[in-house]
């Protein structure tokens, strides 16, 4: 039943065995095998890669789709294996970049195709907030290292823009936390700090207690980095307000000025051919002026001819 709906599990379009359907499993037994590895999997479909670290007792797998790992990790994690309990999470990904100052018209699709030409892209996803607007930030997931490196070295040496606007992305490696799993109990170091800290049970501090003249101070602390992070978000949307302003304002001037140089240049066009059919008439003129000599010259020639001919004449009927 289970194994016959696994193409149910994958999303419309949703590419596989990407390294969002990568898993660590640790605490494993020494005498692992491959083979058990993979039987351990098995009902979640053909894994796409495996890979076992005996020494360290962790190994990874990928399977089809991101659904069938969060089944896999939801059903495998904390399960027993010959006396030790497996721990199951999400791999960290290794080839995933953060992206900012996107222009809101830029999409999914158009963050993907942008950053194709580094490698393959896994995943392209622009963040949205809870009205959907696109809050000027993404993740790009690509197939391979090299691929995140060299997308990475190029947007930061280069200027790379998406859009008509000169509004350059910023890349940056992507921080990954984990929200989902957190730190249980049993994961948390139990060291002599742990117990000291443990001794107090959670409480509200009673006024004018020392701890709560402290708490006090720590809050004021926090609310005096509160207010200064505020003030440093206005005046950098102050100044990016200000740039986007004056890009605007220089983009106009830049197009005129581009209009004023095709004008110059037609006009500078217009005088080349007025200058080359003026020296075309020229030419002409000299022509026919030559050619009106040279008919001239010869009718003159023919005059004295006809003339001499006549003496000729007149002289030998004398």
């Amino acid at each position: 039943g289970f194994k016959a709906n696994l193409s149910l599990l994958r999303r419309p379009g949703e590419k596989t065995y990407t390294q969002r359907c990568r898993l660590f499993v640790g605490n494993l037994p020494a005498d692992i095998t491959d083979e058990d590895f993979k039987r351990l999997f098995a009902k979640y479909g053909e894994p796409g890669e495996v890979f076992i670290n005996k020494g360290k007792g962790f190994g990874f797998i990928k399977l089809e789709s991101r659904a069938l790992a969060e089944i896999a990790k939801a059903e495998l994690d904390d399960t027993p294996m010959r006396g030790r309990q497996l721990r199951v999470r999400f791999a960290t990904h290794a080839a995933a970049l953060s992206v900012r100052n996107l222009s809101p018209y830029v999409s999914n699709e158009l963050l993907e195709e942008a950053f194709s030409q580094f490698g393959p892209v896994e995943r392209a996803v622009v963040i949205v907030d809870d009205r959907g607007r696109s809050t000027g930030k993404g993740i790009v997931e690509f197939a391979s290292k090299p691929a995140a490196r060299k997308a990475f070295e190029r947007c930061t040496e280069g200027v790379f823009l998406l859009t008509t606007t000169p509004r350059p992305v910023i890349v940056e490696p992507l921080e990954q936390l984990d929200d989902e799993d957190g730190l249980p109990e049993k994961l948390a170091q139990k060291n002599p700090m742990y117990q000291k800290e443990r001794e107090t049970p959670p409480r509200f501090a009673q006024p004018g207690s020392f701890e709560f003249e402290y708490s006090q101070r720590w809050k004021s602390l926090d609310e005096m980095e509160k207010q200064q992070r505020e003030q440093v978000a206005k005046n950098m949307k102050d100044a990016k307000d200000k740039l986007e302003s004056e890009m605007e304002d220089a983009y106009h001037e830049h197009q005129a000025n581009l209009l004023r140089q095709d004008l110059m240049r037609r006009q500078e066009e217009l005088r080349r051919m007025e200058e080359l059919h003026n020296q075309e008439m020229q030419k002409r003129k000299e022509i026919q002026l030559r050619q009106e000599e040279e008919r001239r010259r010869r009718e003159e020639e023919m005059m004295i001819r006809q003339r001499e001919m006549e003496e000729q004449m007149r002289r030998q009927r004398e």
